[in-house]
């Protein structure tokens, strides 16, 4: 259930500004202190941690993202980056090495990333306003295409 508190602070100024720097660091911290109990995003949106590898550096970073889950155990979440004018490393890590791993709750599933097609976008849509309320803001606000993914199950993954 979405927080009607996360659509309006999601636009203000405030939040853009503090944001982008502050909730992931919060989330991955209660996270990590917690035993994967907390995430605090999660009161406010449907949330998890995505770990995948650095393009150019081979290491692990883990990201909390909004996402939506389908009945298959797939994912869709999208790299709006607050609405930034750039990409999130996150889905540019997804490009080059897609295959990733996905915690929810204290449950984790290895996921192959699938980049959706702008032409896609738009079936899509309520799905992603039902996960993040302010993705039009968002997507107004960046210079670019907004990349979606959909991450699957990996072959062999439970």
């Amino acid at each position: 259930m979405i927080h009607p508190w996360a659509a309006r602070a999601g636009r203000t100024r405030l939040f853009l500004a503090l944001a982008p720097c502050l909730l992931p660091r919060l989330d991955v911290a209660g996270h990590r202190l917690t035993g994967g109990r907390l995430l605090p995003s999660r009161l406010l949106l449907p949330t998890v941690l995505l770990t995948t590898t650095g393009h150019r550096t081979g290491r692990s970073h883990t990201t909390p993202l909004c996402a939506h889950k389908y009945a298959d155990g797939s994912w869709l979440i999208a790299a709006t980056n607050f609405g930034r004018p750039h990409h999130p490393a996150w889905s540019t890590n997804l490009l080059h090495h897609p295959r990733g791993t996905v915690t929810h709750r204290d449950h984790q599933c290895a996921v192959e990333a699938t980049l959706l097609p702008p032409s896609q976008h738009g079936a899509i849509r309520p799905e992603l306003l039902r996960i993040l309320p302010v993705y039009d803001h968002y997507a107004s606000r960046a210079a670019h295409d907004i990349r979606i993914f959909r991450l699957s199950p990996a072959i062999g993954s439970p």
